[in-house]
């Protein structure tokens, strides 16, 4: 459904991005409303990435339009990049500078008066509980606090849209708690937030809308809970090294149904009918249980190791 125009603060349309011989993403099309979470889900090398390079204008598009704020990404660069955070996935601090000036001179590129950059940045690191750490370098502090400095060093400019590339990888589960309660108080906020993970529980606990991308393409898009169901139901069933009975129940049930390796994993919406089946087939090696965002994701990426 088309979205009002006053409500879209990003829409991409027919977005190509070719490298050489190769193309990376083909002909993506999204939109992202005013205050809302949207993710951008996909394996490795699906094109995430080199899509929210091109919304930032970091990477020039091949083809088809995106337009922030309504403006073309291609003509209003400038305007755009100064109403627009960006976390990107790589640690981009500089080594030189203490917590502080990092954040300082960050905030002198979008022309900050300095006594006004000195207060942000400091409301900024209490926020995101690095005060005691102002005056250390970045190497000094712990992967989960150089991530919640780049995400204040994305915000300094009070963004109108916040694009963050994988935040939370490579944290600890305590660090990762930290950032996510971080990214709660933005989003309650207001702020509309553009958000590409590989970790499916963030994605179901922060997405208002997603969709997923694979070979550079859009493969499905909706909220988290109805893509679920529509996808593959309510409950799932895995059983580990299926005998002949089962596979034979399953072809004859209609029952919708994915084989990995030695798995096989069935889907289904009514939670007794499941159980049944394992009760008859797979009493000790059936695992029952709700379904996720995480089947709807392999079921339409597939399971094969991607590197």
């Amino acid at each position: 459904m088309a979205q009002p125009l006053e409500n879209v603060v990003l829409s991409v349309e027919g977005a190509h991005k070719v490298f050489g011989s190769f193309s990376a993403v083909n002909g993506v099309s999204f939109a992202v409303r005013r205050g809302e979470c949207f993710g951008l889900l996909g394996p490795n090398g699906a094109g995430k990435t080199t899509t929210i390079r091109m919304i930032y204008g970091f990477s020039p598009l091949s083809g088809g339009t995106i337009r922030v704020f309504g403006l073309d990404i291609r003509s209003a660069f400038r305007r755009i990049r100064a109403r627009i955070g960006v976390c990107q996935q790589a640690n981009t601090l500089d080594p030189d500078l203490s917590v502080l000036e990092n954040l300082l001179v960050f905030a002198g590129y979008f022309r900050i008066p300095a006594a006004e950059a000195k207060a942000r940045a400091e409301e900024l690191l209490t926020f995101f509980a690095l005060e005691g750490r102002k005056r250390f370098k970045y190497e000094e502090l712990s992967g989960g606090m150089a991530r919640r400095l780049m995400l204040a060093r994305a915000i300094i400019n009070r963004p109108d849209l916040l694009i963050l590339d994988e935040p939370t990888t490579g944290l600890d589960p305590q660090s990762r708690n930290t950032l996510w309660d971080r990214l709660l108080d933005l989003k309650r906020q207001g702020l509309t937030i553009l958000l590409t993970t590989h970790a499916m529980e963030e994605a179901e606990r922060f997405c208002d809308r997603l969709c997923i991308i694979d070979h550079g393409r859009v493969v499905s898009e909706g909220e988290p809970v109805p893509l679920v169901r529509s996808t593959v139901g309510r409950y799932v069933l895995e059983v580990e090294t299926p005998d002949e009975a089962l596979l034979a129940a399953l072809a004859a049930g209609n029952w919708r149904f994915d084989r990995s390796g030695r798995r096989c994993i069935i889907y289904g919406e009514e939670r007794q009918a499941l159980l049944d089946l394992r009760d008859r087939y797979c009493p000790e090696c059936g695992y029952f249980r709700p379904a996720t965002l995480e089947d709807v994701f392999l079921r339409l990426t597939g399971r094969e190791l991607r590197e």
